[in-house]
């Protein structure tokens, strides 16, 4: 049987880049439009499908890496920030909780350092390596 090989970490890593680039975007989007015309004031609907692009893009790399994962507080943190996350986007796009706008940092942050740490540290060449450790 073909067993589907994709570098998660990269893709993980690389769409939250584009997640943070995308929200560093999005104020200078609003002044562009601000400037453009006097309508409305809020962002058009496909730049706020980008944010569920890459919270899909997010939840398939971490779905794919915690399969594989034998450190359970990685796994942990890895769900742990994608649920914040994913609360903090639905948050700005219907304002159930009322966080901060530059909350959505944080979790996309934290789920980028740990692709990086995943990458980084956690590539086996044995089955007994990046065990966890009690």
């Amino acid at each position: 049987m073909y067993k589907l090989s994709l570098p998660f970490d990269t893709i993980g890593m690389f769409a939250g880049i584009l997640c943070t680039i995308h929200c560093l975007a999005t104020p200078l989007l609003f002044i562009a439009k601000a400037c453009s015309t006097t309508c409305c004031g809020d962002a058009p609907v496909w730049w706020i499908m980008i944010d569920y692009l890459f919270l899909f893009i997010s939840f398939t790399a971490i779905y794919f890496i915690s399969k594989s994962l034998n450190i359970k507080w990685l796994k942990i943190s890895f769900w742990i920030s994608w649920i914040i996350l994913f609360f903090t986007i639905l948050d700005h796009s219907v304002g159930i909780f009322i966080l901060p706008q530059n909350f959505i940092y944080l979790p996309s942050a934290l789920i980028i350092l740990l692709h990086f740490y995943n990458l980084k540290f956690c590539k086996c060449k044995t089955e007994t390596c990046c065990l966890e450790t009690k």
